[in-house]
């Protein structure tokens, strides 16, 4: 899987913070602090945990934080760990791993309660959640699943470009690529999540988080622009000219202009019967 720097993921944490379904985050809490006794220690495992937003999302819905509750954070970068320990080290119980996320058999995910993500997803396999889903029904109790920011392929620009519905097509395209787990779900991630753990007896509750973003967030659609450009100049057959006339065109419009990228929640939750 390849890296985000620590700027990148600063930069879009507001965005991700007034994205994340509100009444899902607070449902995966409660679960979480219900459904085992208040005096038994209680792991989150968050994949791909980067600086600790996810940890950041839980703390505010928690509003205290539970001493019982332990914050195993999986990355494959160290740097990231490091920043998440500097964070969150003296405030939380946390257990750190540099590790290749894509090799489940290897992840630390005994006595885990909640297996957590945040905009992970749509990176990943369909095979990998397969053998996710089979891994969390394995564990006695088994472990609940919560995964928010899942892109869903859908991005609308104000003012309009005439390319825009072309270049998003071929921007979802490469988000199908090979991003260290096989062929990834991309925009396909929320509704595959979706069906695998319905199947599989868990109580599945979706929600929209569309990212909706204007003239305060200019450095993150300024970075979001320049990264689907990037991204669709790989493979795509848009020509270079008017691909270029299209970033001039969005980055021109990023005070008076608005972006909304769409995005999915879910909270997989054992059958308890």
């Amino acid at each position: 899987m390849s890296g985000f720097s620590i700027n990148w993921l600063d930069l879009r944490e507001a965005a991700d913070w007034r994205a994340r379904d509100d009444k899902l985050l607070k449902q995966a809490r409660k679960w979480l602090t219900s459904s085992f006794a208040l005096e038994t220690d209680k792991t989150v495992v968050d994949f791909g945990a980067g600086t600790g937003s996810t940890l950041r999302a839980f703390a505010d819905a928690l509003n205290t934080d539970l001493q019982a509750l332990c914050w195993r954070l999986l990355d494959q970068d160290p740097g990231l760990l490091a920043e998440a320990r500097l964070r969150h080290g003296h405030s939380h119980r946390l257990e750190t791993y540099e590790l290749d996320l894509a090799k489940i058999s290897a992840l630390p995910l005994a006595d885990a309660h909640l297996i957590t993500a945040s905009a992970l997803f749509d990176l990943v396999s369909a095979v990998f959640v397969d053998t996710l889903v089979v891994a969390l029904q394995s564990q006695q109790p088994p472990a609940g699943f919560y995964a928010a920011l899942n892109y869903d392929g859908t991005t609308i620009w104000t003012p309009a470009h005439p390319l825009d519905d072309v270049v998003l097509e071929a921007f979802n395209r490469d988000q199908q690529r090979d991003k260290g787990f096989g062929v990834a779900l991309g925009p396909g991630a929320g509704s595959y999540l979706e069906r695998e753990f319905s199947a599989a007896g868990f109580k599945v509750f979706v929600a929209a988080s569309p990212w909706v973003l204007n003239g305060a967030d200019s450095k993150l659609v300024d970075a979001l622009i320049s990264g689907i450009a990037d991204a669709v100049a790989q493979g795509s057959t848009i020509d270079t000219a008017s691909l270029q006339d299209w970033i001039e065109f969005r980055k021109a419009n990023i005070v008076i202009g608005t972006c909304i990228v769409g995005h999915t929640d879910l909270l997989a939750l054992p059958d308890a019967d």
